[in-house]
């Protein structure tokens, strides 16, 4: 399959995500971000050899990928290709009630983001989709072309937290007129000329926030995020844990409330009173991991 012989994605925090799930308990984990297997790997070789993990990812070569990783583990794996917010119906057909852990390891894998041909990547050009599951019937490009001024600046200001949204969406509706965006250069090129150029040590691409807000819309990815957290507390043993880890504010927030209520509730606990990140050396052995916000809880009772 185009872009699999690449390593698929480096696992952040891999060391916090063991520590905090605590696989060495045994019994039943949920990676429901499994991507290409990283952090799934950890976890079991941290197991004893009893325990089972599930494994989830709505991208069609990540579970390719996984499954290759993960081959040595034998039945010990279940590999779903699914959404992560039908967590609940995933574990009901698998007749499995609660597990003992889960993992969400939010946003794109690396190679989502590095392979042009999924429309992702600020560094090739490539058609316009962003959809991490392609069995989704919206791309990026039938928003870009179709949304009205209006609903562009929402997208790239509340999902992309562009402070230039106006310019940006008034640009799109303009280029647009003269012809389709349909490429990621395009796009950039259009975004690019309508905010100009970063500069400095904070340097990014001028198309980054807008690539994300539409990436995000696309995926509908808070929608998701916020769908799959409601099942998780029903879905925990007592004792269990749940550690989730966010790249975006857009996420961390939505996490952060997530906790903040369950434990008012009194079905969770917090583990990390700040967000665990990754250390110097870390990000510069994996720049991907840059950004990483770690959040963990136990669940303490049942509710209600």
């Amino acid at each position: 399959m185009e872009g699999t012989k690449r390593p698929f994605h480096r696992p952040a925090l891999v060391g916090a995500v063991v520590s905090l799930l605590k696989p060495e308990r045994g019994g039943i984990y949920v990676d429901a971000t499994v991507g290409g297997g990283g952090h799934a790997r950890a976890i079991l070789e941290a197991a004893p050899p009893d325990t089972r993990l599930i494994g989830i990812d709505w991208d069609e070569e990540a579970i390719f990928t996984a499954r290759d990783e993960l081959e040595e583990f034998g039945e010990r794996v279940i590999l779903v290709r699914e959404n992560f917010a039908r967590l609940g119906r995933i574990l009901d057909v698998l007749a499995i009630p609660q597990v003992d852990g889960i993992l969400f390891d939010l946003g794109p894998s690396l190679h989502q983001l590095v392979s042009g041909y999924r429309g992702f990547s600020l560094h090739a050009d490539g058609p316009l989709d962003m959809r991490m599951d392609r069995r989704l019937p919206l791309k990026a490009a039938d928003i870009v072309n179709r949304a009205t001024e209006e609903e562009l600046e929402r997208i790239i200001r509340e999902y992309g937290e562009e402070p230039k949204a106006r310019a940006i969406a008034k640009a799109i509706v303009k280029a647009r007129k003269e012809r389709p965006l349909g490429t990621t250069l395009q796009l950039m090129e259009v975004v690019s000329k309508a905010i100009g150029k970063s500069v400095g040590q904070d340097y990014i691409h001028p198309a980054t926030r807008t690539f994300m807000a539409l990436r995000i819309a696309v995926n509908k990815e808070v929608e998701q995020l916020k769908a799959a957290l409601e099942q998780v507390p029903g879905r925990l043993k007592v004792g269990g844990r749940l550690v989730i880890i966010s790249y975006q504010s857009i996420e961390d927030r939505t996490v952060k409330h997530f906790l903040k209520e369950w434990e008012g509730r009194g079905v969770l606990k917090i583990l990390t009173k700040k967000p665990v990140v990754p250390t110097k050396e870390e990000v510069e052995e994996n720049p991907s991991s840059r950004g990483a916000k770690l959040r963990a809880a136990e669940k303490v009772s049942e509710e209600g």
